[in-house]
This record gives C-alpha cells, structure tokens and sequence, in this order.
C-alpha cells in the first residue's frame, strides 16, 4: 500500500526556447513598472549538453507542461522563455547566467542543475535584484539571499532524510561513496548528520572526480574490501547510469544494500539503467505514483507532453511555474522587484507533491519518501515503500 500523500512537499523545473507571444521588449536590468512592457520575458537555464543534460530536458519539459496549461501566460500577462544552456561545469553556467541577465535582460530566471554553477551565479542575481527561482541545485551554503529561491530542497535533505533509517536496518557498517563537488559532500554530510546520532557507523568516505570519472571499478574493489554491508552514495545523470551498472557488473548489487539520494534513479537513468537498477533504495521528496489530485493531473499532461512518467526535476520545474504565475497575480506588475517581493508572501502553494510553503531560507518544507526500484507492468520504477519525515 502506498501511504498516504497529503503532507506538505516540493520541488523542480523545465523549458524551451521560446515560448509565448513576442512583443517589443521585456524586463529589464533594474526595470521599474512603468518601463516593462511587452511579455514578461523569463530566462531557462538548464542543461542542453554535457552529464547533466538530461535533467535539464525534465526541467524543461515540465515547465512547459505548466506553461502550456496557462496558456502561455503566467499571472494573466504573456510571456517570452528565452534558454541558454548550462553545461556542465561552473564557467559555462556563470556565461550562460550573464547572457540571460545583461543580453536578454530576464525579468525572472529559473533552473540551474550545478550547485558550483549556483554558488558562482548568487552575486549576480542579488547585485541584479533580479529573482532566480531554482528548480534544483540548492547547496547548503546559500543562506540569508533576498532574490534567490529554490522549489526543489536543500542539498543535504536526501541524505539527512535517510540517515536514521539506514542505521536503525543495517548492523554493520555503511561505505560513503559520491562525486567530488560540492553537491556531494553536502549529501554525505546530511546523511552522517542524522545516521550517526542514531548509532551508525561509518566504514570510510571516499570521492570520485567529478565530471571525469567514468570506470568507478577501482572504488567498487575498495568497497568491497572494507567489510561495509551497505553503502551510500550521490550520483546523477550519465555519472549514475555508470554507476549503477558497474555496480552490477562488479557484483555487489544483492550483496551490499545500496542506498542512495533519489537522484541515482530518477527518470531516463533509470531506463538506461535497466534491471542494474532494481533494489535499489533512494530517498526522494516525489514519486509518480503521489495520490493526490494535482500530482494526477500533473502526471496525465506530462505524459502525454513526454511519453514519460515525471521526475522530481520535472515536478520543481512545474512548480517554478507556478510560484512565478502566482507571484505576478499577487503582484500586480511585471517588473523584478516587485515579482521577487510577491514570491515572499505567497503562503502556500499546491504541488504534485502535496501542499508546501517556502521557509525563511527561500526553500520548502516538504515531506521526504523511501523509495526503492521494482518492476511494475514490465517497466522500472521507484515506487514509494515508506515515509522517511518533513524537512524544510
């Protein structure tokens, strides 16, 4: 049976590359009321290429399915996407952040996949006082911001939602294995948070370069050798796909119980994953199969946008949406400042994943699930096994 999806939750986003009606203009740098005119144009940064690109094709994708419910209109008033391509690494993520703010002037941006391309973009957006509304990366790091929000988690949730589990299911001691940037070292530092405080032990911890490896067999035989009955890890898009079949290959998978943030399994991974995937345990703040009346109507258009069952990207990314679609309604205006001031007092918001709010940290308070991987109906899917608690 799958428990009850009431509580509070978050997260997400998605877009192409124009969308909307284009008059003349757009938000500008420092605009005021009086000098927007024209659709209110929003900047996508996500990735188009690189190991994360296929997060940035579920951002996109589910802001659009938002964007296309609307109308193309977002609080009444048209709007113009415009996309630039994120990549993979800092560098291409701060160019991709400038063009979107000094060339084509976005009145809200919304995305980034990197946390190092979010920690090098902060200063951007408050000197700019304009509003980033992330769908995804959120290190730990970013406190006290007054034009930054993100509708997905902060960075260490996943693994601070699991850690007590892990510790209360498994005797011996848990292997700690992620890539080596920023994104990682918050998730293994949110699982120790509460995975020790509960009696757990940890057998070592160990970082990968990031985004070069590609044979993770080496760490796989240190693993091995070191007596740990389980390990947990932080990979995402190709980096996880390779993971999780070598972790196969090499023979742990049944042996060592695998847990990991939900971002190892999360949408077309999983598929290129195959049954290498299967057992495997993540913790995530969304599923498919959430039972409520947003998360099904949610699901039903992405589908059949996609031909594919939504991920949480895709789901922050809708709600991305539909925080900026609230805050221009709320309002009134279409310039920066005001739309950044609106996002502050929304209150709750409807979600697939249940009813959620932002925190004083511009992050939500959400619930956080158990998942593990089976095969339903012939197709792979995390499917939720239990509630793990709310965090935000």
């Amino acid at each position: 049976m799958t428990p009850r999806r009431t509580t509070r939750l978050t997260l997400a986003l998605a877009l192409g590359s124009t969308l909307g009606v284009a008059a003349c203009g757009g938000g500008t740098l420092g605009s005021t009321p009086e000098e927007a005119t024209g659709p209110v144009k929003i900047g996508l940064l996500v990735p188009q290429s690189g190991v994360y690109k296929s997060l940035g094709d579920d951002m996109k994708a589910g802001f659009e399915v938002y964007l296309k419910e609307k109308g193309n209109k977002l609080g009444g008033k048209e709007v113009q996407v415009v996309t630039a391509d994120e990549g993979e690494t800092a560098d291409s993520g701060k160019a991709a952040a400038d063009k979107l703010v000094k060339q084509d002037k976005a009145t809200v941006v919304t995305g980034v996949v990197s946390s190092a391309t979010m920690n090098g973009i902060v200063d951007l957006f408050e000197t700019s006082q304009i509003p980033l509304v992330g769908s995804n990366a959120s290190p730990t790091t970013l406190t006290g911001k007054k034009y930054v929000w993100r509708t997905s988690y902060v960075n260490d949730e996943p693994g601070k939602a699991l850690g007590a589990y892990v510790a209360k299911q498994e005797k011996g001691p848990v292997y700690l294995l992620a890539a080596d940037y920023q994104a990682g070292k918050d998730e293994t530092g949110g699982f120790k948070e509460t995975f020790e405080p509960a009696g757990g032990k940890v057998a070592d911890e160990v970082y990968t370069p990031f985004p070069g490896t590609k044979n993770f067999q080496p760490f796989m035989a240190n693993l091995q050798k070191s007596g740990a009955t389980s390990v947990f890890t932080f990979y995402a898009g190709g980096a996880a796909v390779d993971f999780v079949k070598q972790y196969d290959q090499f023979g742990l998978a049944g042996k060592v119980t695998h847990y990991s943030a939900g971002f190892l399994t999360e949408g077309g991974v999983l598929t290129a994953q195959g049954k290498a995937a299967l057992g495997t345990k993540t913790a995530m703040n969304y599923s498919a199969d959430l039972d409520n009346p947003v998360n099904q109507k949610f699901v039903a258009a992405y589908q059949s946008a996609t031909g594919k069952m939504p991920t949480t990207y895709a789901m922050a990314s809708y709600d991305a949406a539909r925080v900026i679609d609230m805050a221009i309604e709320k309002a009134g205006k279409t310039d920066s400042k005001s739309i950044n001031d609106a996002i502050g007092q929304l209150g709750d918001i409807e979600s697939p994943r249940g009813t959620w709010s932002f925190n004083d940290n511009g992050t939500p308070k959400q619930m956080w699930y158990l998942r593990e991987v089976k095969e339903q109906d012939g197709k792979l899917a995390n499917v939720v096994i239990e509630e793990l608690g709310e965090l935000g």
